[in-house]
């Protein structure tokens, strides 16, 4: 069992009919704890029942809760998600939510000096106290893993090149390294060599950059490792590259081949996505199918 501490937004993702909790930090906290993990969340809700229902989820699904901070003055945060025919999601994400308030303390602190990793994302860091803070436990934390998770307008350059300089791991999507690349001045086609250009650039011996259908690519050391997806039938792809990220840090820390971790992971997302929500229960029976498959 591996102690991992998982910082950042929680909130609901509104959809025109329904609606469902979630935020990249939970989603992931909720896959490793679904693998077995000892898993926290450091976050923050608003004093209201949105608030009190994700608190009530959290603990209900054993992830630890005592991080979770309640805000007298911010409303819980809340996303509006419009899924196109190919059940791909876009979001619009509300401003001067609870979870942008994210205070330090020493609870927090100490949380995360004991914690074998120390997952975020960068959507956590658009504002300026949940950054500062998130930049307090980076220098304490002892192996950084970041989610890239780019939401025009909630990111800037400056803030994205300081979280992946500090990053041991660094996780993208393929549209998300092709536009950091370029933005920093490279230009290839090539998933290959953005990932180099990435891991030469920030000094980062571990990068996995998900590709949609077409599976993923992990580089650690060296040496890529690819896995070319699963076919299943896509209901919608709210949260699939969370579990995927859950699933492939769970076996990575279990000192799982890189070949091995990546396919598995690869299967996660899959079925993810074959399921509505982000969070669906998954059988190991159908994670092994799959991967049969």
């Amino acid at each position: 069992m591996k102690n991992i501490v998982c910082f950042g937004e929680v909130l609901w993702d509104v959809f025109p009919t329904h609606k469902k909790i979630g935020g990249a930090p939970l989603n992931v906290a909720l896959r490793l704890q679904s693998f077995g993990n000892q898993v926290s969340i450091i976050t923050r809700i608003g004093d209201d029942t949105k608030g009190i229902e994700i608190a009530n989820f959290v603990k209900e699904h054993g992830v630890d809760t005592e991080n979770i901070q309640v805000d007298d003055a911010l409303e819980t945060g809340a996303v509006d998600v419009i899924l196109d025919n190919n059940g791909s999601a876009s979001y619009t994400i509300n401003l001067n939510r609870a979870w942008d308030n994210i205070q330090l303390t020493e609870v927090a602190i100490e949380k995360t000096k004991q914690a074998d990793a120390f997952i975020f994302g960068s959507l956590a860091a658009r504002d300026t106290t949940s950054r500062s803070t998130l930049y307090s436990l980076l220098k304490v934390a002892k192996y950084k893993i970041l989610d890239i998770n780019l939401r025009a307008p909630h990111y800037t350059t400056e803030v994205l090149n300081y979280v992946m300089n500090t990053a041991d791991f660094i996780k993208f999507n393929d549209d998300e390294i092709f536009e950091i690349a370029t933005s920093l001045g490279f230009k290839s086609t090539s998933i290959e060599d953005n990932i180099l250009f990435i891991a030469k650039q920030t000094h980062t011996k571990s990068i996995c950059v998900t590709i949609g259908s077409r599976g993923a690519i992990y580089y650690h050391n060296n040496t890529f490792y690819h896995n070319k997806g699963y076919k299943v039938k896509v209901v919608d792809t709210v949260g699939a590259g969370d579990s995927f990220l859950g699933s492939l840090i769970t076996k990575l820390l279990k000192d799982t081949p890189p070949q091995d971790a990546i396919d598995y992971a690869c299967a996660v997302g899959a079925l993810v996505a074959s399921h509505e929500g982000a969070n669906p229960k998954l059988k190991d029976t159908d994670i092994k199918e799959l991967m049969n498959s």
